[in-house]
């Protein structure tokens, strides 16, 4: 069953689904509009009903609270200078100054790091250097004394035939 299908019949007037929506949208909305202008007016009247008090001891206690805030004021003032706050200034100074300091010098010890660093990395290198140096040192070596056992033997070689080209001598 769907809206357009729904009929009533009222005093042997027929109204459809769609008519019959419409008029209860309409009357809702309506209904609503009253309601809603009915609350603010009851509103306003309550707003305009109501007594405002006189608002002269309220006035007269601010001034109190006021001379009670300044004469704390003063006496807080008083106490500042008894304790001589004024020192503070050249203390709080210098520890500004230190703590620049410190910045400054944490700044150096951080750049410090860095170079540390870098020559860590090059160490690191000159250990891969000096090993490939002492493999080659190690080769030389053996080369160098396989040379000489060559040079010796053609020396001997050489002595030998000069004994054979020449054996008295």
């Amino acid at each position: 069953m769907s809206l357009a299908e729904t009929e009533l019949t009222i005093g042997g007037t027929s109204f459809k689904g769609v008519y019959i929506a419409i008029l209860l949208s309409l009357a809702t909305t309506l209904g609503g509009g009253v309601w809603t202008a009915s609350s603010l007016y009851g509103r306003l009247e309550s707003v305009e009903s109501r007594y405002i008090p006189d608002t002269a001891p309220m006035q007269e206690q601010m001034i109190a609270d006021k001379q009670e805030l300044m004469s704390a004021i003063k006496l807080i003032e008083a106490e500042l200078d008894a304790n001589d706050v004024s020192q503070l200034q050249g203390k709080l100074s210098a520890l500004g100054v230190n703590l620049t300091t410190i910045a400054d010098q944490q700044q150096k010890l951080l750049l410090i790091d860095d170079n540390v660093e870098d020559l860590e990395k090059a160490i690191e290198a000159m250990k891969g250097t000096v090993t490939k140096a002492e493999l080659i040192t190690q080769n030389v070596a053996k080369t160098d004394a396989t040379l000489k056992s060559i040079k010796r033997e053609i020396e001997d070689l050489w002595e030998g035939m000069d004994y054979l080209s020449n054996p008295l001598k």
